[in-house]
């Protein structure tokens, strides 16, 4: 069933009512309903593309949080073959927000990390909503010192509103986990790459994303804090998020001219919700291409180019 943003709703009634013509047309078959219910379909298709043809950037962070939005578990499944998960941080316990482990991407042995939201209310409250615990990112830094070890390019999908805040992961080092991952991160002589496939939240996110290559599907954010975050510590009014979410320079179109992200993604219309096998794909497609040319690299050049990525952030928008 699909899902409608707030922003949406005018495509909803048009498609509503297609639908309507059509279950009519199945209830009375002397009922010809079929050329009416098309023109529908046109307008409907019309209003899409002009509802995404500038997107804002709240909206952009409507989208990026869509329901049925592919997610990790999707991208694994479509795109990793031989995929065997791997669990646990070997010290307190599995985070299931944080899913991992041995595939091969096209025939290539990898590593893929990424976080989980889940797709229904039970999986969203197994997984967290994607907000990992300290043995999360330790169970990422466990399979990152692993692919190291066997020289296996490592693969991260991102999609988490941020860390979970609770009082067990604070009290468990959740700021120290977040640190020693990215500095694994830092630290792997095998290729790294990125693609933030949803939200991308805060030192949740960097935790996975300091990488060789940082890629963003088109409607995807990535940010110090969500614009809802935002606005209540500037303005104490949540409620102010629009302005937030402009002036965090959090889409992929700001990003890649700041140097944050390099490439991005394009999504089909409506966003990767309305075409999930195409935005797979297109990920894919870009995984690959990373790797490829990141692959004749040795280990400290590896290390040295990913270094040079981060400090030179900032530095493309400036010069413009």
């Amino acid at each position: 069933m699909q899902s409608y943003l707030e922003f949406e709703k005018p495509l909803a009634e048009i498609e509503g009512k297609a639908e309507e013509l059509r279950a009519m047309g199945r209830a009375n078959k002397e009922m010809d309903v079929e050329k009416e219910a098309k023109a529908l379909d046109k307008k409907a298709e019309q209003l899409l593309k002009d509802l995404y043809k500038d997107l804002s950037p709240w909206r952009k962070c409507q989208v990026a949080r869509h329901p049925n939005r592919p997610h990790c578990k999707d991208y694994i499944e479509a795109l990793f073959t031989e995929y065997t998960p791997l669990a646990g941080d070997r010290n307190f316990a599995d985070d299931h927000s944080v899913m991992g482990g041995l595939a091969r991407l096209d025939g290539r042995p990898v590593m893929v990390i990424g976080h989980e939201k889940g797709n229904d209310t039970n999986s969203r409250i197994e997984r967290n909503f994607g907000m990992a615990r300290p043995e999360g990112y330790r169970k990422a830094i466990r399979l990152m010192d692993l692919a190291d070890r066997f020289n296996v390019p490592v693969v991260t999908l991102v999609d988490t509103p941020g860390a979970y805040p609770g009082k067990g992961a604070e009290e468990r080092g959740q700021s120290e986990a977040i640190a020693r991952s990215t500095e694994k991160c830092l630290q792997l002589g095998v290729p790294l790459v990125s693609v933030i496939i949803g939200e991308g939240g805060s030192g949740g996110a960097v935790a996975f994303a300091t990488a060789n290559r940082v890629a963003m599907l088109e409607h995807s954010v990535y940010s110090v804090i969500s614009p809802e975050g935002c606005a209540s510590i500037l303005w104490k009014d949540a409620e102010k998020m629009r302005e937030a979410a402009e002036a965090l320079r959090l889409t992929a179109q700001d990003l890649h001219k700041l140097g944050v992200i390099d490439r991005i993604i394009a999504e089909p219309m409506g966003g990767a919700q309305r075409g999930a096998s195409a935005a797979i794909k297109a990920v894919g497609e870009c995984i690959d291409d990373m790797i490829t040319k990141l692959a004749s690299l040795s280990r400290d050049e590896v290390r040295r180019e990913r270094r040079k990525k981060f400090l030179n952030i900032g530095s493309k928008g400036l010069a413009a």
